[in-house]
């Protein structure tokens, strides 16, 4: 067994027995006694149930894209957004994003939503992102 190799194996069995002493050394949390029927707490809701519009605006041209968010219970429920592009390249990545969007929105949390690329266009990402700020803007409670 060469040097390496066999310092490679002293690291793993090194780690393992770390993992294993973290995990015994663990606290264990109380569970709750009583009734465990009523559930967790509701989350608390930081914005306002609704339909927003805003514009969103990226690139260099600049192109702008507009979106109307749906929010209940701070999830998205419906997202539309407007393909406006005139040249035929961009109309392209608008329409290809605006029909990948709501798979990837529709149903999470307004704060949990984070694109920088969909459907190969992350000029289209970038003007989402943006609209999305305005939208939480607005509907903040």
């Amino acid at each position: 067994m060469t040097r390496i190799a066999r310092s490679g194996v002293w690291v793993a069995g090194a780690l393992i027995a770390g993992v294993s002493l973290a995990a015994c050394g663990a606290e264990s949390t109380p569970r709750p006694t009583g009734d465990s029927s009523t559930g967790p707490e509701p989350a608390e809701v930081d914005y306002r149930d609704g339909e927003y519009d805003a514009t969103g605006w990226y690139g260099s041209l600049p192109s702008h894209h507009d979106v109307t968010l749906t929010i209940e219970a701070d999830v998205v429920t419906e997202v539309s957004i407007t393909t406006p592009a005139e040249d035929p390249t961009s109309l392209q990545h608008q329409q290809a994003f605006a029909a990948a969007l709501p798979g990837e929105i529709v149903g999470q949390r307004i704060d949990d939503i984070a694109l920088d690329r969909l459907a190969g266009a992350s000029g289209c990402s970038e003007g989402f992102m943006n609209a999305l700020a305005e939208i939480k803007t607005q509907a903040r409670a």
